[in-house]
């Protein structure tokens, strides 16, 4: 047997996008490519009786979003077409070569089918006319131009500067004339959700006060076709934000996920129903636990997320994330709600069969990826697909072991420790604190937390007050009180391991962590030398400086923290920076060069501080890498950076 490695990644595969089609179950299949550095994806189909497998769309066309026509005629998905650029792809579900149905020159971003299967709804963007063609303008000197900024949001993690002299564009193409026309232009980012049945209206989302940027937060419209008019459909709940799911077959109750915003980021989401005819919209999913998906890991890509979907007419399935599960209920029209699937595993995505079963693409602690059925009756899980069957016979997977323990005001805090998977007396262990902080730890394969336990590290994964899985009040607790209750329930968490688990060199005890986990690292070693040595990534140090160069700083000091620009003494305490005086833990510090959520400036002055106070410290940073770098990055930079870590870690030990 094998133990896992960084360059296990390139080793592993994972399944998503199941989709039912008569009787066929459609799914992607995605790859870490070594040669070409990028993640490659192949559309495959299984029979729902034989479980013959068949190869649809092979991995140079990289597919995604794939769907089916309301006839089951076509197989449609998104891939780029020879000019780079993301397009419509029809293919024949009775056999046939693929084709680009859309030639959009800034390419497509999403699609919907009409009811009759005879054209497709898309968005794209469209520049002006004198940006259009500027391939003879490239590589002169003066071809570079200024940027212009007006608006309050206008870059994002992962996209770059989004203000622009754009239009933004959903249109509508005939599948067998291949002609195209303008639906519906704003010169604002939208996002179309849902076409009518009779092509009379369309819902799409957008910004609650496209006029006031102050105000945070988007919502669904409806926007009749003939008249090209909008009207907001959540204008009873003016601060909520939402997203259209699904609708019944008659076509008459609507679901979407979102909330009220009465915690602001941190509000739980529900499921709400709309009833068009009545125009009533209210809530009808289990109180107090949040509908959707909030359980991290870094292994799986192209996945969506287990879909709130209609069993019938009037009933209905959806997701909640609890204690690091993922739960399948059922809703109706009704208000009526059922558990009907509780087990440790995390439902990566899914599709409807009939009432009573689903396929589902699922993971655990020790399963990176399968495919299966599931009887929501029974609760039983057939394995349809395991794309790992001959990488999981030749590796040795760590099996964490699952703990609840009393963090500060004797609050009950989940957790999950990853031990070395060859055992031996005073081994060295990571505390590694997750980022949001309103996600959560759970029962999902983690692969960088594997090869740590490879490498003869025990990892502890707490999930403190802040995140989410445990209800309203625990998620809310925080606050404006960041480095606080969590603080001290994540110290306490790591009291209860070492007393539990007496062979940890408590002499070798790391922390780590990203995002808010970044921040909270910089907290804790402003405010402890218990830890060895410690990593910083992604992170924030500076709240004030974070609250004007975030792509989402101001908004999140403002309702995370509770403060603004006036206030930045406050600010200016709750910094990890005004505590580097008192740091003395070795520290390592990784940052993205293009992550715009938590800046580069970031980890520049926790280094500079570090440097001042004559901490030992290194800062890595990593080209063409957003926030994602540890999940979604370039595959290269990714091994690179869990070899950085090793190598920060082993020095220490």
């Amino acid at each position: 047997m094998n133990t896992l490695t960084a360059d296990t990644l390139f080793d592993l595969k994972n399944v998503s996008q199941p989709l039912v089609v008569s009787d066929k179950y459609f799914y992607l299949e995605t790859r870490t490519d070594k040669k070409e550095n990028q993640y490659v994806s192949s559309l495959h189909s299984m029979h729902t009786g034989s479980g013959e497998r068949v190869l649809w769309v092979d991995e140079e066309m990289n597919p995604s979003s794939v769907k089916s026509s309301p006839n089951e005629k076509w197989i449609s998905f998104i891939a780029k077409n020879k000019d780079k650029k993301p397009q419509v792809f029809l293919m024949p579900v009775k056999g046939g070569t693929a084709f680009a149905l859309t030639e959009e020159k800034e390419g497509v971003s999403s699609y919907e089918w009409v009811s009759n299967s005879s054209s497709v709804y898309y968005q794209t963007t469209q520049k002006p006319e004198e940006e259009q063609d500027t391939s003879e303008e490239e590589g002169k000197k003066d071809a570079v131009k200024p940027v212009p900024i007006t608006k309050l949001q206008y870059k994002m993690d992962g996209q770059g500067i989004t203000e622009a002299d754009r239009s933004y564009q959903i249109k509508k193409i005939s599948v067998a004339a291949k002609e195209s026309s303008v639906v519906l232009e704003k010169d604002r980012p939208i996002r179309l959700q849902y076409v009518s049945r009779d092509e009379s209206y369309l819902l799409y989302v957008d910004k609650l006060n496209p006029e006031d940027e102050w105000v945070y937060g988007a919502s669904v419209y409806e926007y009749d076709i003939a008249k090209k008019s909008s009207q907001l459909i959540t204008k009873d709940i003016p601060d909520g934000s939402f997203s259209f799911e699904t609708v019944n077959e008659s076509e008459t109750h609507f679901l979407f996920t979102g909330n009220d915003f009465s915690h602001a980021f941190v509000t739980l989401n529900s499921v709400f129903l709309w009833n068009r005819e009545k125009r009533t919209f209210k809530e009808v999913s289990v109180e107090d636990k949040y509908a959707g998906d909030l359980i991290i890991g870094d292994f799986q890509q192209k996945v969506k997320g287990f879909p709130v979907k209609w069993l019938t007419d009037d009933s209905f399935i959806y997701p909640v994330t609890e204690y690091g599960k993922l739960l399948l209920y059922k809703g109706d029209i009704e208000g009526n709600q059922s558990l009907l699937v509780d087990k440790e595993w995390h439902i990566t995505d899914g599709d409807v069969i009939d009432a009573t079963s689903v396929v589902v693409t699922y993971s655990d602690l020790t399963i990176p990826s399968r495919l299966a059925r599931l009887n929501l009756e029974s609760g039983k899980v057939t394995d349809l697909y395991n794309p790992n069957e001959a990488a999981e016979k030749e590796l040795t997977f760590s099996k964490p072991e699952r703990f609840w323990y009393k963090g500060a005001d004797d609050w009950d805090i989940q957790g999950w420790y990853v031990p070395p998977i060859e055992s031996k007396e005073k081994h060295p262990a990571v505390l590694y604190i997750h980022g949001g902080p309103q996600v959560c730890y759970g029962e999902s394969f983690f692969h960088e937390m594997q090869q740590l336990a490879a490498k003869g590290y025990g990892v502890i994964m707490l999930n403190p007050r802040g995140g989410n899985g445990y209800g309203q009040e625990f998620v809310a607790s925080i606050i404006g009180d960041y480095g606080n209750k969590d603080y001290e329930d994540l110290m306490l968490g790591t009291d209860a391991v070492l007393d539990n688990h007496p062979e940890i060199d408590t002499e070798s005890v790391f922390v780590a962590g990203g995002s808010y986990g970044g921040f909270m690292t910089n907290w804790i070693v402003g405010q402890t030398d218990r830890f060895k040595a410690a990593i910083t990534q992604r992170c924030i140090s500076n709240w004030v400086s974070f609250y004007g160069t975030s792509d989402v700083g101001a908004f999140f000091v403002e309702f995370q923290l509770k403060r603004d620009v006036t206030q930045m003494e406050d600010l200016w305490k709750m910094s990890p920076l005004a505590h580097a005086q008192n740091c003395k833990t070795p520290l390592l510090i990784i940052h993205g060069q293009e992550d715009l959520r938590c800046p580069q400036e970031q980890g520049e002055q926790m280094y500079t501080a570090m440097k001042k106070h004559g901490v030992d410290t290194k800062m890595v940073l990593y080209p063409k890498s957003s926030h994602g770098l540890s999940r979604a990055g370039l595959p290269n930079l990714r091994v690179a950076r869990l070899n950085e870590i090793s190598s920060w870690l082993d020095k220490y030990q």
